[in-house]
């Protein structure tokens, strides 16, 4: 048996507040993930039921349904209570089929891409 220290105890607490409440967690790859908290340990492994990935890509975003989801706590940068009685985004975002979102992120990394490509390019000029 291992021994938690007092950093421990205020993860477990703070997390406790937010059990069986609607949540959005933040991974380290981007990710943002929402689903109703139903379980946690001392190093932020949870589980989410209902979960949903919120894919957002310039004004169009889905919500990609996961059903019930563990996440390793060492990916998690944050997580937050969500306020199910307000409107969660911005009225221009445009709500689009999985399809759709899975397009638009491929669109937007071959572009993220060129852009690296053309950025080596021309390191031979410097322009600082």
């Amino acid at each position: 048996m291992s021994w938690a220290g007092p950093e421990d105890m205020y993860l477990s607490t703070s997390l406790a507040s937010y059990l069986d409440r609607k949540i959005l967690v933040l991974l380290r790859d981007g990710r943002k993930l929402m689903g109703t908290l139903r379980s946690f340990d001392q190093f932020a492994n949870a589980v989410l039921e209902g979960a949903c990935e919120r894919v957002i890509v310039g004004e169009q975003y889905c919500d990609i349904p996961l059903g019930l989801y563990v996440i390793r706590g060492e990916n998690v940068v944050l997580i937050g209570d969500l306020d199910t009685e307000r409107e969660e985004l911005p009225p221009h975002m445009i709500r689009v089929s999985e399809t759709e979102i899975k397009r638009a992120q491929k669109v937007e990394r071959e572009a993220s891409e060129l852009r690296g490509t053309m950025r080596k390019r021309m390191e031979f000029l410097d322009f600082d």
